[in-house]
């Protein structure tokens, strides 16, 4: 793994919201997950199970940090994404565009996954969070639904990478 200066480059100008998710019917919205190695597989995921863009939350890691970049396999450079910059001008963004949000969290109220895909609306908004907290009291009360995904074992939830493409496949289908 070579550890010094990979490029040397000027960041483009990163496109809003509504011009990220135009024609896209599957959205994938990460918030404070801090982790270079969450960010990257979360843009795996949505390389290589269908998700049309990726939206990062200002309190996330750098998805063109070097480790975000290996991790994805170079598909922070192939999936549209953008940074939001207002969270309540973004979701109504969203919204204004037809998207519903679904935050997976877990909550008495969520619905199981397979519930909520069997009544899938067209076009979705799938909110994760941080590795420890989860989603912020800000991101749930912006959702439309929230969804959680069966576990058994005991297990109560999935790292956030991973919930992504368990997500992502089912909802992909």
């Amino acid at each position: 793994v070579h550890r010094g200066a990979l490029a040397a480059m000027h960041r483009p100008a990163l496109p809003g919201v509504r011009e990220t998710v135009a024609g896209g019917r599957l959205v994938v919205i990460l918030e404070g997950i801090g982790d270079h190695a969450n960010i990257g597989a979360a843009f795996r995921a949505a390389a290589g199970l269908g998700a049309d863009a990726v939206l990062v939350a200002p309190r996330c890691a750098d998805p063109l940090y070097r480790r975000s970049v290996r991790v994805s396999m170079g598909t922070v450079f192939q999936v549209p994404w953008t940074r939001i910059d207002d969270w309540d001008g973004a979701m109504a963004d969203l919204r204004s565009e037809g998207f519903s949000l679904a935050a997976l969290a877990l909550d008495d109220r969520a619905v199981s996954l397979d519930d909520y895909v069997s009544q899938r609306p067209d076009r979705v908004a799938l909110l994760l969070g941080s590795e420890g907290e989860g989603l912020s009291p800000t991101a749930l009360a912006s959702a439309d639904h929230t969804v959680t995904i069966p576990m058994s074992g005991g297990g109560d939830s999935l790292n956030v990478a991973s919930a992504a493409a368990v997500a992502l496949w089912a909802l992909s289908r």
